[in-house]
């Protein structure tokens, strides 16, 4: 293996993962550290935590576990992949996380760029935009666990972070790779072991992703990822591929479960619901118990599966949620909702569903766990960031695992059409 990567929740892992196909690796995912070696030829390992926002230790000490089973596997370089929105809090996690690998890796300097054009996440001179809106200002201000309240990285950083935190900003980018690579050997000499990189458009990643060829350790989005296949190319590390994103055809019934509240998933099940197309909505106010909200929705839902695809839905406006977490308190209201799709997932999974879309980072992995999955072989995109996947072993399922501000308005729709195009 090549290149050994540790993502902080599952979609954003499929995200990277995603990227590295389209460029030409054979990618596959895992659901948290390996128990044992893996079988089969792979170019990248992703191996896929929950850790985005659980405690600060915890996280470095799963992302720690992690590397060293990749480490151990024969990766020669090594990728922490956070959100492009940088989702985090002033305690962590990613500052910690990027640290504790950096000293394990005996890093001296670091890159942390969130950066992904294609899905309109661009930074310039430090600040963190989401299409023309900083930051603090998009509809991340209002994320239920990790709100956004800046959108200078560099400050965001350096309040998570030990270590002195600078920047590399767009006229070095633009300026390319050689010129990169000096302003990464000026802030190492200045003290710095972190810095935040600009870019505005895949050029920029491209020239990023070169400029960082020799080093050990990578953080950022999935967008610097695309640059990184032809550094293994130019140094004869990897073929041309064509093959990378196959996935097995697999016939069957298909629903959606979303329980991201962002923007972009709330007009996904907008656009659901205006369509027609039945739906059925899981209130945490309705029952304290995840399994009774399970089995009623799948008890509903049992009818309809066999005419066509079924949305079960948490997802909210911000003054909904803001409304639930009041009466239930902010962890045991997620808690409430992520158990209640999981168990939908385990129903779905009996009553014959082998293609399923789910909306969210948080809900994937509760979804993922419930399912036991150990591994996932990455396929083709459906929109950017958002690949189907396959589990492994005689009877596979395939999953979309999206991450709660990605696709497009129709995704849910879109997803399911492109299997059976």
């Amino acid at each position: 293996m090549l290149l050994g990567c540790i993502a902080d929740d599952f979609t954003g892992a499929t995200d990277l993962a995603n990227n590295l196909v389209r460029s030409g690796m054979r990618t596959l995912q895992t659901i948290g550290v390996p128990a044992a070696p893996l079988s089969g030829d792979v170019d990248a390992v992703v191996v896929a935590l929950k850790s985005r926002t659980i405690a600060a230790a915890d996280a470095v000490a799963q992302s720690l576990a992690a590397l060293d089973w990749l480490r151990r596997a024969g990766c020669r370089q090594f990728y922490f992949k956070y959100c492009s929105t940088f989702d985090s809090t002033p305690q962590g996690n990613i500052g910690p996380v990027a640290e504790a690998l950096m000293q394990a890796l005996g890093a001296k300097l670091a890159i942390a760029c969130p950066a992904f054009p294609t899905n309109a996440r661009t930074i310039y001179m430090g600040n963190l935009f989401v299409g023309e809106l900083p930051l603090s200002e998009s509809g991340m201000r209002d994320h239920p666990l990790t709100p956004m309240t800046d959108a200078n990285l560099v400050r965001v950083l350096q309040a998570q972070s030990r270590a002195k935190v600078g920047l590399v900003a767009w006229p070095v980018v633009a300026a390319g790779a050689a010129a990169i690579r000096a302003r990464f050997a000026a802030l190492a000499a200045a003290g710095a072991r972190l810095a935040v990189v600009d870019a505005i458009n895949d050029a920029d990643l491209h020239a990023v992703a070169t400029a960082c060829a020799d080093h050990l350790l990578i953080t950022a989005g999935s967008g610097v990822a695309i640059g990184l296949p032809e550094n293994f190319r130019r140094a004869g590390l990897l073929p041309l591929r064509a093959d990378a994103a196959e996935l097995p055809g697999v016939p069957g019934l298909a629903a959606v479960i979303s329980g991201s509240c962002s923007q972009a998933t709330n007009a996904q099940v907008a656009h659901w619901l205006e369509s027609g197309r039945p739906a059925i909505r899981i209130d945490p106010l309705a029952n304290a118990r995840a399994e009774d909200l399970a089995t009623e929705a799948l008890r509903q839902a049992t009818p309809l599966l066999a005419s066509g695809p079924v949305l079960f839905y948490a997802t909210a406006v911000p003054d909904v949620v803001k409304a639930v977490q009041s009466k239930l308190g902010v962890a045991e209201a997620g808690a409430l909702v992520e158990g209640a799709l999981a168990a939908i997932a385990q129903g779905l999974i009996a009553r014959g569903v082998t293609r399923l879309v789910v909306a969210g980072g948080e809900t994937s992995g509760a979804v993922v766990q419930a399912l036991g999955i150990a591994a996932l072989k990455i396929g083709p995109q459906i929109d950017p960031g958002v690949p189907w996947t396959a589990t492994q072993g005689e009877r596979p399922i395939l999953l979309a695992l999206k991450s709660g501000n990605f696709g497009s308005r129709d995704f849910f729709a879109k997803s399911l059409a492109q299997l059976d195009a």
